[in-house]
């Protein structure tokens, strides 16, 4: 290929590349103001929730001397903690959604193998030890599991770093009230009916907001119908 060759080629290249570029701007401003967008974010898709991601035990500590409030209401069990150790013999229950939980110390205990927290077992649990507001004496509750040099922790996904009452400030008093009574009420969405009584624990849809689920909330079941994210039927027995 001859020198001049060698120059054109490339130089038509840069050409016809510049030449798309400029069509492109072209055609973008013959329509001003358009800008093309994704789905409409509603506020609750906006609050902003904190995450730690704990990886090892080490991270969990952080957690010592802080209150967090339960995400996943109803599903995780608590027992005392006296002496040193979890009394696994005297399960409390299960925590509410939205408890506020002060944690006083991360520990590691074996479980029995009887013993169904709601966590997998592991080798060795990981447990926060707390305290109730307006309740005597401390609680455990399991929040990871290790096994050898496997370790797995849960924090992100049962507790909230932050008052949600400041997270979701922009729900009404009266939706926060039913919250705090853990009742639905007509026009609630699925996050705060979740928030209310607790996860799902069954859906014949994936259609967020435009479904029927149900929910166990300690014993108590309901099945609530959804329209547009607005609860419009609710059963509770």
């Amino acid at each position: 290929m001859k020198t001049w060759q060698k120059i054109l080629v490339p130089t038509l290249v840069t050409l016809l590349i510049g030449g798309v570029y400029l069509f492109t701007v072209w055609k973008q401003r013959q329509e001003p103001g358009v800008i093309k967008s994704g789905p409409k974010l509603s506020a609750d898709d906006l609050a902003v929730v904190r995450m730690l991601f704990p990886a090892h035990f080490e991270d969990t500590l952080k957690l010592q001397g802080t209150s967090v409030w339960m995400k996943d209401g109803y599903a995780m069990a608590y027992f005392p903690y006296s002496g040193g150790r979890v009394v696994f013999a005297k399960r409390v229950g299960v925590i509410p959604s939205v408890q506020r939980l002060e944690i006083k110390k991360i520990v590691k205990s074996a479980v029995p193998a009887s013993v169904d927290d709601g966590m997998s077992h592991g080798t060795l649990q990981v447990f926060a030890v707390f305290a109730l507001p307006g309740h005597q004496g401390l609680y455990a509750t399991a929040i990871g599991a290790t096994d050898g040099i496997d370790e797995f922790y849960a924090c992100d996904q049962l507790f909230y770093y932050d008052d949600p009452h400041t997270i979701y400030d922009n729900w009404s008093k009266e939706t926060w009230a039913a919250i705090d009574a853990h009742q639905v009420k007509p026009g609630m969405s699925e996050l705060e009916t979740r928030m209310a009584i607790g996860q799902s624990t069954h859906s014949g849809s994936s259609e967020k907001g435009n479904r029927t689920v149900s929910y166990d909330q300690a014993g108590k079941h309901w099945t609530i119908t959804f329209v547009n994210d607005h609860a419009t039927v609710i059963q509770g027995q």
